[in-house]
């Protein structure tokens, strides 16, 4: 009863997501949540036809990604796996060639909350691209959980796919990354 009242208490004050985080950071200091470096055996082609719009509401085809090796993560601000990896991902960020590997941090926050988007993504200061739907998303990107991440290759495979918080900032990934550059 107590744990109940515990969790109805946090979940109503909006505190659950932090406590979530909180401890989803720590699970990925323990490097058990590493990302994967291999890249998965499918054939199943992305399919870029969508759109997605910055932070300032300028939209943009997703097709501009076509031909060149694609970070995907789906995220939202009131989920604290998702705000644990971001750590991770900017740090990655932070050792990408910009030009060779695209990052697009994609937020399925709703509209209304784009100006909380805005606020968090400042105040943590990452610098990473983050943006958002414009119009539905294609089935792909329509996943059951967040965070997910997805790796495109040049030759528009998927060729990673994360579901669940990771920790991305590995040389092991980076490498994974690299390699698919120079494919």
């Amino acid at each position: 009863m107590t744990v109940s009242v515990v969790l109805l208490f946090l979940k109503l004050t909006g505190l659950l997501s932090s406590v979530s985080y909180v401890t989803q950071s720590a699970v990925l200091q323990t490097g058990l949540m590493n990302a994967g470096d291999e890249a998965l055996v499918t054939s199943e082609t992305f399919d870029y036809n969508f759109t997605i719009k910055d932070l300032d509401g300028n939209k943009f085809s997703f097709d501009q990604y076509k031909g060149k090796v694609v970070f995907i993560n789906l995220w939202a601000t009131w989920c604290g796996p998702c705000r644990a990896e971001m750590k991770s991902i900017q740090k990655l960020y932070d050792k990408i060639d910009h030009e060779q590997v695209q990052f697009v941090m994609l937020s399925i926050d709703k509209d209304v909350y784009r100006d909380k988007v805005i606020s968090y993504v400042k105040d943590k200061r990452f610098t990473f691209p983050v943006y958002m739907p414009s119009g539905y998303l294609t089935s792909q990107l329509n996943v059951p959980s967040i965070p997910t991440t997805l790796v495109l290759s040049k030759d528009g495979k998927i060729v990673a796919k994360e579901v669940g918080m990771r920790d991305y900032d590995t040389s092991k990934f980076k490498k994974f990354l690299d390699q698919l550059v120079t494919e």
